[in-house]
């Protein structure tokens, strides 16, 4: 994500921390409603809901990086994303605790994933941009759900 031009994400909070994917990616976003429940799917597998006809599986994002659970607020949203696979493109249900923005930041404020110092797996983060009141953290969305999770989510759908 380094480079010349400017890279648009949408921003979102996931408890104190800021997070960020690109706009690219995502296709809209919903008010939280509660998933239908597939047993036998990971935690961090909340369940499928329906976006306009379709089973999209409802993934609880503070799991799946290791962040303590909390209950569904007014605030939280869930940001429908399409992630490219090798031979398909899977749909997925994002939940966070709230949306913030749709931002743009030149491509060279993107600073490489630090390999110390954050609580996340670096090998999660395309890049962290630094701002005034702290950093956002830009999450690369196909690392985190790796090929064996993506087969996982796949077959609940």
């Amino acid at each position: 994500m380094t480079g010349r031009g400017v890279v648009q994400v949408v921003t979102f909070g996931l408890g104190e921390e800021i997070f960020a994917v690109p706009v690219t990616m995502v296709r809209e976003i919903l008010d939280y409603r509660p998933a239908f429940r597939v047993p036998g799917g990971p935690a961090w597998m909340l369940g499928i809901t329906d976006v306009r006809g379709q089973g999209v599986p409802m993934i609880d994002l503070r799991a799946r990086l290791g962040l303590s659970p909390v209950d569904a607020t007014l605030a939280t949203r869930v940001l429908i994303v399409d992630l490219a696979l090798a031979d398909r493109t899977l749909s997925l249900g994002l939940v966070v605790d709230r949306v913030i923005a749709v931002a743009a930041y030149e491509r060279d404020r993107l600073e490489p994933a630090p390999d110390i110092g954050m609580r996340w797996r670096s090998d999660h983060i395309a890049g962290v941009v630094r701002e005034p009141d702290g950093f956002v953290v830009v999450i690369d969305v196909a690392q985190v759900f790796s090929t064996d999770d993506a087969t996982v989510i796949a077959d609940a759908a």
